[in-house]
Order: C-alpha cells, then sequence, then structure tokens
C-alpha cells in the first residue's frame, strides 16, 4: 500500500501488515490482533484456489457464489469465536468493518456474503451499522440526506437493511434532518447517531452513549444490558482538551503530505503529550528540504525547515523506504546530536542516526547505507542475510521481536522499567553493520538493546547526551491511550525538561522494590 494513497501500513504481533484501521481497533479496544483479523479479496481467492487445487471441489463449477462467499462467511465465524489475546472463552460481540463505498466492484462479494450471513447465523445476532456522510452545502448550512438516502437504498437493494446509521458531519445532526433520514430510510430516529466533530477523538464514546449507542447495539443483539464505564475515557478527553502549555516537536519525514502516513507515531506522542500534561504541537519538516540542493531551488522553504528545526524542543525521524530525503534526516540527526536537542529516530530514524555517526565521528566520509548505496565503501547498514533480494513483498522482518538489554545503565532501561527484555514489533529488511559495531561503540554510540542472536543492533543511545535514543524496531504500534510507548514519554519528558526527574523517581521506586522483595 503506497503511504500516499492509504496512509501507514500498521504491522502486527504475529508480523501482518494490515491497513491502519487496525492500529485504531487495538488502540481503542487495548487488544492484540493479527493477521487473520485482516480480510482481504486477495486472501479469500488464494484460500478458495488453495482448496480447489488440493481436490476440494472436485467435480464442481468453483464460482463467486458460493464458493468466494461461503469463504468469507466462514473467516468470519472463525476469527468472530477466537479469543484475542488469549483471553479466556469467546468474544461476546465481534465487529466487522466492511470498508469502501456500497456499490463499489470490489466489496460486492463481501456484501453478498453478508446477506447470507444474517441468515446463517439469524437477524437477532447481527446488528448493522451504515456509516454515512451528512455533507453541509450552500452558504445557509444545510444538511443535506440525499447521499444517506441513496446509500441506503443501494445498500437495501443488494439485501442488508441497516439497524443504524452513524452520521459523519460538521455540526451535531439537526432534529428535522434525523426525522427525514428515518422517514426515508426506515430506521427508528433514536437509532441514528450524530457523530459530529469534536475536539479529539476520545469524545466519540462518550457522545454515542449519550445517544443510546451501547443500548440500541445490546438490545438488537438480545445482551443483557449491562452499564458503559467511560470514567477513564472522559477523564482523558477533558484532559487533552483543558491542556495549554505547549511542546513543539519537529517530525522529519518524506511523506508529509498525508498525515496518515504516520498515523501510529502522531498517536503514540499524543499519548505521551497527555502523559506530561502538554499540548502536542508538530511542526511538519519535509527531510528533503533540510539538503543543501533545496537552498538552491527554494531558499524560503530551505530556511523555513532549518528555521523550524532549530525551534522545536524536540525531533522525531520516522522510519521510510526509498533514497529521497534520506541526507536531509542525517542532517537532521547530526543537528540534535551537535546541539544537544532531543532525539528519537525509528526503523530508518536509528540508520540514518548511525551513519551520521559514522561521517561524523568515526570521520568516515563516505559512509552509507547499502540500500541507498550499493556500492559505498564503508557499509554501515547491510542488507539482513536471510531476506529476499528478489522477493520484495511480504519479505521483511516483521512482528514482534525480543530485544535484549545490554545494561541497566541506559535511558531505555529506565523508560521501559525493565531489566532484561523487551517486546516490540518490526517492518525492516536492512540493519546495522555487526563489523562495525565495536568501532562505533568505542567513539561513544552504545548499542544498548540487542536482538537474541547479540547480533543485530535494536536501541542505540549516544553517550554524554541528554536524550538521543533510536530503535530498530516501531515502538508506535504498541502504544495505547492511558499507557503510552516508553521511548515516545522519553522523547515528551526530555523536550519539556521533566525526563531527569521522572528517571529519578523510576530508580528511586526500583530501589524500594529490590528493597522489598530482599526483606
Amino acid at each position: 500500500m503506497s503511504p500516499f494513497e492509504h496512509g501507514e501500513v500498521f504491522v502486527l504481533d504475529d508480523g501482518g501488515e494490515a491497513d491502519l484501521d487496525l492500529g485504531n481497533y487495538e488502540r481503542f479496544m487495548d487488544i492484540t490482533l493479527g493477521k487473520d483479523n485482516n480480510l482481504t479479496t486477495g486472501k479469500i481467492y488464494q484460500h478458495v484456489i488453495e482448496r480447489e487445487r488440493k481436490g476440494e471441489y472436485l467435480g464442481k463449477t468453483v464460482q463467486v457464489v458460493p464458493h468466494i462467499t461461503d469463504a468469507i462467511q466462514d473467516w468470519i465465524e472463525r476469527v468472530a469465536h477466537a479469543s484475542p489475546d488469549g483471553r479466556d472463552g469467546p468474544p461476546d460481540v465481534c465487529i466487522v468493518e466492511l470498508g469502501g463505498t456500497v456499490g463499489d466492484i470490489e466489496s460486492m462479494p463481501f456484501v453478498e456474503a453478508l446477506r447470507q450471513f444474517q441468515f446463517r447465523v439469524g437477524s437477532e445476532n447481527v446488528c448493522f451499522v451504515h456509516v454515512s456522510l451528512v455533507p453541509v452545502l450552500g452558504v445557509v448550512g444545510e444538511q443535506k440526506t440525499k447521499p444517506t438516502q441513496h446509500s441506503v437504498q443501494t445498500l437495501r437493494s443488494l439485501g442488508l437493511s441497516p439497524n443504524m446509521l452513524a452520521c459523519r458531519s460538521s455540526e451535531p445532526l439537526e432534529g428535522s434532518v434525523r426525522d427525514k433520514m428515518a422517514l426515508f430510510c426506515q430506521v427508528p430516529t433514536s437509532h441514528i447517531l450524530s457523530l459530529h466533530d469534536v475536539s479529539n477523538i476520545w469524545h466519540v464514546p462518550l457522545i454515542m452513549q449519550q445517544q443510546g449507542a451501547d443500548r440500541a447495539i445490546l438490545k438488537q443483539l438480545q445482551l443483557p444490558l449491562t452499564p458503559l464505564n467511560l470514567v477513564d475515557w472522559r477523564r482523558r478527553a477533558l484532559n487533552w482538551d483543558s491542556l495549554t502549555e505547549e511542546v513543539y516537536i519537529a517530525m522529519v519525514g518524506k511523506y508529509t503530505g498525508l498525515s496518515d502516513s504516520y498515523l501510529s507515531v502522531i498517536k503514540a506522542l499524543t499519548h505521551a503529550a497527555i502523559a506530561v500534561h502538554r499540548k502536542l504541537v508538530i511542526r511538519w519538516i519535509e527531510a528533503s528540504m533540510l539538503e543543501p540542493e533545496a537552498e538552491a531551488e527554494n531558499k524560503d522553504k530551505y530556511e523555513e525547515a532549518w528555521q523550524t528545526l532549530h525551534s522545536c524542543d524536540g525531533i522525531l525521524v520516522p522510519g521510510g523506504f526509498g533514497n529521497r530525503g534520506v541526507e536531509g534526516k542525517i542532517l537532521a540527526a547530526s543537528f540534535a546530536r551537535k546541539h544537544r536537542k532531543p532525539y528519537l529516530g525509528i526503523c530508518l530514524g536509528m540508520q540514518v542516526a548511525v551513519i551520521e555517526f559514522a561521517r561524523n565521528v568515526l570521520k568516515l566520509e563516505d559512509a552509507h547505507s547499502t540500500e541507498f548505496e550499493p556500492a559505498t565503501p564503508h557499509p554501515i547498514i547491510v542488507f539482513m542475510p536471510e531476506v529476499s533480494k528478489t522477493h520484495l513483498g511480504g519479505t521483511m522482518r516483521l512482528g514482534a521481536r525480543t530485544t535484549l538489554l545490554q545494561t541497566v545503565d541506559c535511558i531505555s532501561a529506565k523508560l521501559y522499567r525493565k531489566e532484561t527484555h523487551i517486546i516490540e514489533r518490526h517492518r525492516h529488511r536492512y540493519e546495522v553493520n555487526p563489523e562495525l559495531v565495536n568501532d562505533l561503540e568505542e567513539a561513544g554510540l552504545r548499542f544498548v538493546g540487542k536482538d537474541d542472536t547479540g547480533k543485530r543492533m535494536e536501541i542505540v543511545e549516544v553517550t554524554g547526551h541528554p536524550f538521543f535514543l533510536a530503535t530498530q524496531y516501531h515502538p508506535e504500534f504498541k502504544s495505547r491511550p492511558g499507557n503510552p510507548s516508553p521511548v515516545f514519554l522519553g522523547l515528551l519528558l526530555a523536550s519539556t525538561g521533566n525526563l531527569d526527574s521522572y528517571m529519578q523517581g523510576t530508580s528511586e521506586k526500583s530501589n524500594a522494590t529490590m528493597q522489598h522483595d530482599t526483606q
């Protein structure tokens, strides 16, 4: 998936690569999903073709209906009964999101599968919620219901009648608009939800509860009407609204034209900002605008990019692929190291930090990654030997991996509050050259985290720097509201001048725990 078209690729614990929507579900529901929770047309067709090759359809003509639609239903039912996170028993409810637009050719087999599915499991076991846009046209600000009417009409012609309507709009739905939609869409007024713009995303469950969405869904599914406890959500939503003191983070990336390309990074920064009681302000910097070539092409943008970098409280260099903007990211890492500016590098952000250190501290001026300069005389970053060079799709080092901490005397161990190991998600095919690790460490670049073989570098810190930390893994994928990623928390603490006091408190707690255990 192109990050310019679909946003980020979200990585799951089991190595599954999925749409960013699964990240939203993991964060909102605080559960760990797997690759089977992401159902695509390609997976279904591959599954049916494999069954046909095995001879399971001998004597039959394999068709979209019933074979593809049956496979979709079987997949949904199997995943719905699987317990997430190893919890006891199957879930009470399984949320199935059918993406796209009603009537799109891509989604037709799935629509037909759901039409059949409601009869397969019984109408009392299914609740269809149709999400629709209610635009506002004209200077008078009239809310238009025609798009919703037509989409519901199309949906019903395909055999699906929504039980509820979730209407996106800029302002709360007017009463007359609700009545009109109820009349023409054959949905009770009480089942039409106004999902209007709010100050932050954590208000959404609150406004849904206020409109009785939880009770309506439970009633349709014939489940006990248990009270919904959203005290923590309400506190988080109000806390975010009340923050006034700002913290500025420079995001030096190459997909800055679409913020969804870094959605999990933004969410992780937000979680950490709430924890340190600061209002997050992200300053986007196109990495290529920091490069010397940009000064000749567009001096104003070049100077603006560098001025932004200077003015921010902290710098974050996220992951990415391809050569464009790499030199700009290296310059950003160099600026952070030399000016003692808090720095967090993720995946490629770690690799450029190591390249910068090799160039400017080890004086290996031509040091580079073989990804960008295959013939570099000083290959600091190299291709992992077990990864295919001919098949690029799905061949990266993916999913949750263990990182062994090499010492407790480092920022990472104190942030994670761990003494031995941590588990984070990965997505990469290049790594730090293990043959140069000793030279780098002798010069002051500490590899405080390594994989279980001890040969793959996972976490790097710069000796003597207040906060210069980079990871080969992607910590943003496991950040949660109320439980921010430790390294993102570290960046925000350092950027607000609170890291030392936090670390001191962590150290005191650790000592107290050790004394208690000894007693």
